[in-house]
């Protein structure tokens, strides 16, 4: 945002609807009092409605662009007190300045009035439009052109003294400098933050680098700190002569031993300038910096102290200088080659164990000057700051790191966004003046049309519909911001399957609506045929982008974001999220290195809205430590995190330059409504991922979590609140369609992600979003009926119970079952009271037993431990099947049996349904017959016998002593068996 830029807020009073009547007629005199900044405006007053229409504009200046997110726009509606005895209050609203949108991205909103004491009559709700427009500030006015003449004529001379003075100074200087002084060289562009002011003494006084910038993802509680070797490399001009000046900027790695800041370097010599580098060396690791002239490198190198085996650091510089070599070649004339030969300066080491330590808020550690020792040419210096950091240290994000290895961009870490996602509607109404056919053709009597809509890669079609006769269906599309150019519409004969004509819908100028209160416009489109044709008919449709709904781009009971498209619905932040991905443990190998080893390059991937993160790479570590933390913003508690560990493959490429793939190496998820708020959960998981061949447990991850929530009230409101946005519950999608357009949102993730750089791979996107929930998997099948049985397995012993008590089988119990049956009986209006003191009591004594770490993947509930290897490969296996025609046959036999089962179960369920109904349909009129009777005889007798008599009596007999019971069935289920069925009807 230029600095010259001013931002008014726009706030648009539309209207209001079933406004309270506040006149004592009936009505009421409404206008509307809007609060902002300090600021306020009034709208007029609309009388006796109660559905007043506005449509006013109201402008308010913004003070403050960067704070405009935190303050509140406060709308009043009040009864003019013309119009009866006092201002009445109407109603209010309050809008947090996060939900103001830019001009053109505004909707028509319908807020319910909201009360301002408890004991307020209010209803009703008003339609506004918020957005904001930035402007420029106007010009300063310009000076008449008298005054500017007058300032002109007087400020040259002033001028021309100035260029005096400053040639008689520049001579002077010129003097005093030395004959053997080499002209000065141009000024650096952008000179390191540690560079110090160039001087001919021995040591220099470095001016400070810049403050550190705010740690972003500062480690969660951590057990031992990462410590970090930084090292900066530049390289300065000649002291004398052409005498070279080394840099080493500041550089830090999760875990180093020490920093080293190298800033300078002096030659004692006095040679023509030739390019330098200067040289680290640290245990097995030796690396260079750029080759310069009289330039700096500006480089951050970091080293991993786990990694180190050294308790020591080198650093060296170089000089690579050209030589010419005479090369004879028979008796042909001596020929002179030039040859690059590295002379070494001299060299500094460092004792790692006296290095001190640095954490921010820490400055950084000031530069100081060493002497390089070296018996060739003696006399160089140069400027070093070696220190040990952690990975909270400023520049460690942009440094060389030796575990990561060093820049590659596919191995560092990096934050990504999933796209901004919208239904689109298109509702096609019908079709005009259409050309069918040509006169070559032979014309069909009653041609059947139908109309295909294509967005990208999406397409959708009606119904057929004969000539003349409206559509009215909706297609519906998801489209991701930003959007593509152009819907096209496309008017289909099906007869010859001839394409009639097209139109094109630009996207982007779509209205967007967030309610369904009012319907977008509709608009006739000319339809264009062939080349021969540029007029085919024309079409009438209604399109909208639809912000009033979530388009689901995960699996249902995993989703991490329930946040409705348009911003102006966006729910109140209630809490944040926390997660600090410490490390993993006991990795197994996924590949091999050289061909000779086995190795995992490890990173993390954690997904939570539309925020996804990606930690760096380990290289070859079967315990990689990452100790990163990242932060999300909570909108809900009843969504779920989901954390995913991967080998990267994509930083090498084949012989072809294709990047590899990556593998799965495990995932976890944790539901945010599981977590007690304010608490840090630190605690190790296992990953498990499932293969061809069966389940296999590839090791730990180790991750701290932690769920911070300020205000207490917004987070048990949120548990009354709808899960989905409104439109949802008022205009919501077939389930068939909600699948569709799910995986539809799924392909436009992973095809964004993708294009990120460094992409995120797609198969990394599909197994963090479950692409393959609704794929066919005997194990899932399985699972999900154990399922089942598990929620009903309550009632089945609640069922035992029972029966013992019947058989007496405890008899004490029994006795005390009496002994209740005749307190229910006799006190009724205790029997809700008891039952909700019970759960009370019972949910209060459990509390001290509930899980206390969070959940993680089940194998056991998963199923995979029980599930053949034939279907494990059945669940690999894609659409098409790629198996043998013997294997697929074998599959379709099993599920032909399993289904054979189903349909069984199916059959009786029906069944019973089917009785009860014959009974009141008279199909066996015997058995109708004897049921009448029994009603009969059954309404005498509660006509005379009380309630209460009937309800102990057959407490009393259903309970009674096995000794009064007979073995067989009762003559109740006897008769409800014997009733027809329609399974006879079954062909």
């Amino acid at each position: 945002m230029a600095e010259n830029c001013t931002r008014k807020l726009i706030v648009e009073i539309c209207n209001a609807k079933n406004l309270m009547p506040k006149d004592g007629q009936g009505t009421a005199s409404a206008y509307a009092i809007v609060d902002f900044d300090g600021q306020r405006r009034r709208t007029k007053t609309k009388f006796r409605d109660l559905n007043p229409v506005w449509d006013e504009k109201l402008e308010f200046l913004v003070h403050d662009i960067e704070s405009m997110a935190a303050e509140m726009l406060e709308i009043n509606l009040y009864n003019d007190k013309k119009m009866g005895k006092r201002s009445t209050f109407l109603g209010k609203v309050k809008l947090a300045g996060s939900v103001f949108v830019k001009a053109g991205e505004e909707t028509l909103v319908y807020y319910p009035l909201e009360k301002r004491s408890v004991f307020s009559q209010i209803k009703g709700e008003i339609g506004v439009k918020v957005f904001y427009v930035d402007e420029e500030a106007p010009p300063a006015p310009a000076e008449p052109a008298a005054e500017q003449k007058a300032e002109t004529a007087e400020e040259k001379p002033k001028e021309e003294e100035d260029k005096k003075e400053e040639n008689v100074e520049e001579k002077k200087e010129e003097e005093e400098k030395p004959k053997e002084e080499p002209p000065k060289e141009e000024e650096k562009p952008n000179p390191p933050p540690a560079e110090a002011s160039k001087s001919e003494d021995t040591t220099a006084a470095a001016t400070p680098p810049p403050p550190p910038p705010e740690v972003e993802n500062p480690p969660i509680a951590h057990k031992e700190e990462a410590s970090s070797t930084k090292v900066v490399a530049t390289k300065s001009k000649a002291e004398t002569g052409k005498s070279s000046q080394l840099v080493i900027n500041e550089l830090e790695l999760r875990s180093l031993s020490g920093d080293h800041n190298l800033v300078k370097a002096k030659r004692a010599n006095k040679e023509p300038a030739c390019p330098l580098h200067a040289k680290l060396v640290i245990g097995t690791h030796s690396i260079k910096t750029k080759s310069q002239i009289d330039k700096d490198w500006d480089q951050v190198f970091a080293f991993d102290k786990e990694g180190l085996n050294s308790s020591s650091l080198e650093v060296s510089v170089w000089a690579e200088e050209e030589k010419k070599e005479e090369q004879k070649e028979g008796d042909a004339a001596a020929t002179a080659a030039t040859v690059v030969v590295d002379n070494c300066l001299g060299a500094v080491s460092f004792d790692l164990q006296e290095v001190p330590k640095r954490v921010p808020p820490d400055s950084p550690l000031a530069p100081q000057w060493y002497s390089l020792e070296s018996e060739k040419s003696p006399g160089n210096d140069v400027m070093v700051s070696v220190w040990v950091g952690t990975q909270a240290d400023e520049a460690f994000q942009e440094a060389w790191q030796s575990d990561s290895g060093g820049l590659i961009p596919e191995t560092r870490a990096k934050v990504y966004l999933s796209p901004k996602l919208w239904y689109l509607r298109l509702t096609v109404i019908q079709t005009q003046d259409l050309q069918l056919g040509s006169g070559s053709e032979p014309k069909v009597r009653s041609p059947e049309l139908y109309v295909k809509a294509q967005l990208g890669a999406q397409l959708f079609k009606t119904s057929r519909t004969p000539v003349g006769l409206a559509w009215n269906e909706d297609l519906v599309f998801v489209a991701a911001e930003p959007f593509e150019p152009f819907l096209v519409v496309m008017v289909e004969d099906w007869s010859n399957g001839q394409l009639v004509g097209q139109a094109k819908i630009h996207v982007p100028s779509l209205e967007r609506r967030t309610d369904d209160k009012t319907e977008p416009k509709s608009r006739w489109f000319n339809l264009v045929g062939a080349e021969n044709k540029p007029y085919a008919g024309r079409i009438h449709v209604r399109a909208c982008l639809e912000g009033g709904y979530h388009v689901l781009d995960e699996a249902a009971h995993v989703t991490s974001d329930v946040q409705a498209a348009a911003k102006q619905l966006a729910k109140p932040l209630i809490g944040l999220l926390d997660v600090g991905i410490r490390g993993a443990s006991n990795l197994l190998p996924v590949k091999t290195k050289d061909g000779t080893r086995g190795t995992t390059d490890a990173y993390v991937v954690a997904k939570y809205g539309q925020k996804w993160i990606r930690t760096r790479t380990i290289l070859d570590r079967f315990n990689p430590r990452w100790n990163e933390q990242y932060t999300w913003d909570v909108y809900d508690p009843c969504t779920v995190l989901t954390i995913g560990v991967f080998d990267n493959g994509r930083y090498k490429r084949d012989e072809a330059g294709k990047p590899g793939r990556d593998l799965r190496i495990g995932k976890i998820r944790v539901r945010l409504s599981t977590l007690d708020t304010n608490k840090v959960y630190l605690n190790s998981y296992m990953l498990t991922v499932l293969l061809p061949n069966g389940a296999k447990k590839m090791g730990e991850i180790e991750i701290a979590v932690r769920f911070s929530c300020s205000s207490w009230l917004s987070l048990i409101q949120a548990y009354g609140t709808p899960l989905l946005p409104r439109m949802h519950y008022l205009r919501p999608l077939g389930p068939a369609q909600q699948d569709i357009l799910r995986q539809t949102a799924m392909r436009i993730v992973t095809a964004r992600l993708a294009r990120s750089e460094p992409p995120l791979g797609q198969e990394v996107v599909q197994f963090m979003l479950d692409t393959d929930t609704h794929v066919w998997s005997m194990r899932k099948s399985k699972a999900n009926w154990f399922r089942v049985v598990g929620c009903l397995s309550h009632a089945a012993i609640l069922a035992r119970w029972l029966h013992g008590i019947r058989t007496w089988a405890h008899p004490p119990t029994t006795i005390l079952v009496h002994v209740l049956l005749i307190a229910v009986v006799m006190c009724p209006q205790l029997v809700l009271s008891t039952i909700f003191m019970y759960a009370f009591l019972i949910l209060a004594l459990r509390f001290r037993y509930r899980m206390r770490v969070t959940h993680n993947v089940d194998l056991r509930l998963s199923y995979v431990d029980a599930v053949g290897p034939d279907e494990l490969d059945e669940e690999f296996d894609g659409l098409p099947t790629t198996r043998s025609p013997d294997t697929v046959r074998f599959r379709y036999d099993r599920l032909r049996a399993l289904a054979s089962r189903a349909q069984s179960l199916l059959g009786d369920v029906a069944a019973q349904g089917e009785r009860l109904e014959a009974l009141f349909n008279w199909k066996d009129p015997r058995a109708t017959g004897i049921f009448v009777v029994v009603c009969l005889f059954a309404s005498l007798l509660f006509y005379v016998v009380p309630f209460k008599v009937f309800v102990l009596g057959s407490g009393f007999y259903y309970i009674r002593h096995p000794r009064f019971r007979g073995d067989m069935p009762s003559a109740p289920l006897n008769f409800f068996r014997r009733l027809p069925s329609l399974s006879d009807q079954i062909m």
